[in-house]
């Protein structure tokens, strides 16, 4: 069940296209092979009020927290962060040499309980089977 959720600064629109930041995020996770298709969320939150260092208004940030199901080694989590980074570092590269841009990668454990229910992996299944 990992969550891979991207808080940007408002500011950063005007660089980085919010919608191409999820689906590269979200192909980065993949690509890991540590997550099922199914499980996967990826999902950015806009923020409007924000003050990023020196509160110079062209300073942006972004922050991804990939929430995770417990038991994966820290060396997993490494390379899920790592991956996870080189996406975000490739898809801001353009506002990093132009703005002030602060970019941050966590990935976290989801401590119990979490209840969850979802159809996706039949759906999925079902999809693979259909000519």
């Amino acid at each position: 069940m990992p969550h891979v959720t991207i808080e940007y600064s408002a500011n950063l629109e005007t660089d980085v296209a919010p919608a191409r930041l999820v689906q590269a995020l979200h192909i980065a996770a993949l690509a890991t092979g540590v997550f099922p298709i199914g499980g996967l969320r990826t999902r950015a939150e806009r923020r409007d009020v924000y003050r990023v260092a020196d509160g110079d208004r062209d300073n942006a940030f972004v922050a991804v927290v990939a929430r995770i199901g417990k038991g994966r080694s820290s060396e997993t989590r490494e390379a899920v962060a790592r991956a996870l980074m080189a996406a975000l570092e490739a898809e801001t590269a353009g506002a990093f040499a132009r703005r002030g841009l602060g970019l941050t990668v966590e990935v976290q454990e989801i401590e119990g309980p979490s209840l969850k229910t979802n159809n996706l992996h039949d759906r999925l299944k079902a999809k693979e089977t259909r000519p």
